[in-house]
């Protein structure tokens, strides 16, 4: 099923070509940010309503937007793929908790490539970021790809123009393995990027690889499969080269420590294991302590409790990972004692 025909299945409507939401009504639960988790919040939504009669109008807008709707009190919960420090959490009166983990996978648009095919490290990609490696016969990924025919072509590199969880973390992965990134460039929602095209959203990034010849880019691995694109292996922290696999995320998810995170702030990159992939992550939900609306609170904790409950199998579906059991025990205990209703 591609991108398009998942969003129409689940009544979506486009805002303009980069943002979606699905369609509201006036008792609809209201909510918006990361574009990483979309596809699966579309697919629990739509079963949600079938269900339930009640409706989710979700903006599909990047993280940045969804921070700033629900500090605004705009939305009932906002949704972010960088989570926020307790002392922010603090300062904000908000409750944090991780809804699904997925993966993020470069994605390249080369003539007689196909999904898999290639390869990267941690250094080449950051160089290629940093405009450093311009020419796809470059030395350093010919090493990687001795069997792949490379043109000798410029490069095009495509990255987000907006506040992007999905950047965060990937900006995250490439501090952690490239000084020289971490030094220029570092991490965050939005940096400069010494090179590039700018898309929005998942979304964006999407459409702009799969329109652009000999181009590059990085997605949420729903993104890459429901469209079609060519995704690579990465070469993890052990110096095995993995493929985007689910089993590849659990591995990397194993790593999780979530009980002794204050506001669950984990962040997944570059975890350990032979079979882990590197750019792997959590994608958060923000919320009220004091919500001035309790009654749209209370209704979103019920679509988030039945996402937990029922929303599993979809989420595996669609390469996510859900949340581990004694996770969801703990999450249902912070919203008992967190959130006033």
């Amino acid at each position: 099923m591609n991108f398009f025909k998942t969003i129409v299945a689940a009544g979506l409507v486009a805002a303009s070509t980069s943002a979606f939401s699905l369609q509201a009504t006036a008792a609809d639960i209201t909510g918006a940010g990361a574009t990483f988790p979309f596809p699966v919040y579309s697919k629990w939504a739509d079963a949600y309503k079938k269900e339930t009669g009640n409706g989710l109008n979700y903006q599909s807008i990047g993280s940045g937007g969804g921070i700033k709707q629900i500090q605004a009190k705009t939305v009932t919960f906002g949704a972010s793929d960088m989570p926020l420090k307790a002392e922010q959490l603090e300062k904000d009166g908000f409750v944090q908790w991780p809804m699904v983990m997925g993966a993020i996978v470069p994605v390249v648009n080369l003539d007689g490539v196909k999904p898999g095919e290639m390869v990267f490290d941690g250094a080449t990609l950051a160089d290629i970021y940093l405009g450093k490696i311009t020419k796809w016969d470059d030395p350093a990924i010919k090493k990687l790809n001795p069997k792949v025919n490379l043109p000798s072509t410029a490069i095009a590199v495509v990255r987000r123009s907006d506040g992007s969880g999905t950047t965060f973390n990937f900006t995250n992965y490439l501090s952690k393995v490239s000084a020289d990134w971490k030094s220029k460039v570092g991490e965050g929602t939005a940096v400069e990027w010494p090179v590039g095209v700018g898309a929005k959203g998942n979304e964006g990034v999407s459409a702009n690889i799969s329109q652009t010849k000999n181009s590059i880019g990085y997605v949420e691995y729903a993104y890459a499969k429901q469209n079609k694109l060519t995704y690579t292996g990465m070469v993890n922290s052990a110096g095995k080269s993995v493929q985007p696999t689910v089993p590849a995320f659990q591995a990397a998810a194993a790593n999780a420590d979530w009980s002794k995170a204050p506001g669950y702030y984990v962040i997944l990159t570059n975890q350990p294991g032979d079979a882990s992939w590197p750019i792997t992550a959590a994608t958060f939900i923000l919320m009220h302590k004091e919500p001035t609306d309790k009654a749209a609170s209370a209704e979103a904790i019920k679509f988030f409790k039945w996402a937990f409950e029922k929303g599993a199998k979809m989420a595996e579906d669609l390469d996510y990972i859900p949340m581990p059991a004694s996770v969801v025990k703990q999450i249902e205990k912070t919203w008992s004692a967190d959130i006033k209703s």
